[in-house]
C-alpha cells in the first residue's frame, strides 16, 4: 500500500477533536497575500511557547517576519535554497510516492518560491544551547554509569547528541504551532531548506552568531483546501516489542 492510497479519514467517530485536527493538517503552500492578524500570531507563538522544553531551560526565540521590505529581501535567499533542494533531494519522488501526486507538491513549492515576497508571515524558531556545567566528579560518575564503551560511544558522538537535543527543545513547539494554525484556519508548513544559506538568513534578520535557526515557516490564510494527509498505514510503521 502506497503513501498516496493511505489516507486519514477525519470524519471517523470516537475521537478527541484534536484528531480531525492532525488528520487533515496538510502543508499548505499556496497562500493568499491578505495579512494575518497580529493576535492570531501572537496565538501561533503561544502554542509554541507550550511546547515541551528540555530541562525546562525554555532557551527558544522566535523571530516573526511581516514586513513586506524584509520579506522582499529574504525573497531571493528563498528561491536559492529552493532550487538547490529541488535540483538535488528534490528531484525524485520518494519510493512508494505516485509521480501525479509529487508532481503536484512540487508544483506547489515551486509557486510558494515565486510568491514568497507575498508571504504574510514567516516565523523562524531559534534556540541557543546554554553550555554544559562539568565538573570531574560529575564526568567520572557519568563515564561509570555508561561504562567503557558507551563513554567512547558518547564521546563520538556528541555534535549529533547535541543537536538532537536542541532539535528536541525545539521541534515540539514548532508542532504546537502547525496545530495551532490549522486549528486558527491558517496555511502553514515547515521547511529547513534555509539552513542551506543559514548564515545569509541570519544576517539578514539580525539573528547572533551564537542563535541556532531550526525551520523557516510560511504562515497566511489558504488559497486551496484542507483535506485528509496521506501516510503510511500504522500496521506498516510499528514494530511492537523489538525491530
Amino acid at each position: 500500500m502506497t503513501m498516496e492510497t493511505v489516507q486519514a479519514d477525519p470524519s471517523a467517530p470516537g475521537g478527541p477533536a484534536l484528531f480531525s485536527t492532525m488528520s487533515t493538517m496538510r502543508a499548505m503552500r499556496r497562500l493568499k497575500p491578505e495579512p494575518v492578524p497580529e493576535e492570531l500570531v501572537e496565538q501561533l507563538i503561544q502554542a509554541a511557547v507550550w511546547g515541551p522544553s528540555g530541562g525546562n531551560m525554555q532557551c527558544y526565540e522566535y523571530v516573526v517576519v511581516t514586513d513586506r521590505q524584509v520579506m522582499a529581501r529574504l525573497a531571493p535567499l528563498w528561491k536559492r535554497c529552493v532550487d538547490a533542494y529541488l535540483a538535488t533531494t528534490g528531484k525524485y519522488a520518494p519510493e512508494g510516492m505516485d509521480e501525479a501526486a509529487y508532481g503536484r507538491m512540487v508544483a506547489a513549492i515551486e509557486y510558494q518560491r515565486d510568491h514568497f515576497a507575498d508571504t504574510p508571515v514567516l516565523i523562524v524558531p531559534c534556540y541557543r544551547f546554554p553550555e554544559p556545567r562539568l565538573d570531574e566528579e560529575g564526568l567520572a560518575a557519568s563515564a561509570r554509569a555508561l561504562g567503557p564503551a558507551g563513554t567512547e560511544h558518547m564521546m563520538n558522538t556528541q555534535t549529533r547528541f547535541q543537536a538532537l537535543a536542541e532539535g528536541s527543545c525545539v521541534y515540539p513547539g514548532v508542532q504546537n504551532l502547525l496545530l495551532a494554525a490549522r486549528g486558527l484556519g491558517l496555511a502553514a508548513n515547515i521547511t529547513i531548506w534555509h539552513l542551506m544559506l543559514e548564515q545569509e538568513w541570519k544576517k539578514e534578520l539580525g539573528i547572533p552568531d551564537d542563535m541556532a535557526t531550526f525551520a523557516a515557516v510560511p504562515v497566511g490564510w489558504p488559497a486551496g483546501n484542507f483535506g485528509p494527509v496521506r501516510r503510511r498505514p500504522v500496521a506498516d510503521v510499528v514494530h511492537r516489542d523489538r525491530w
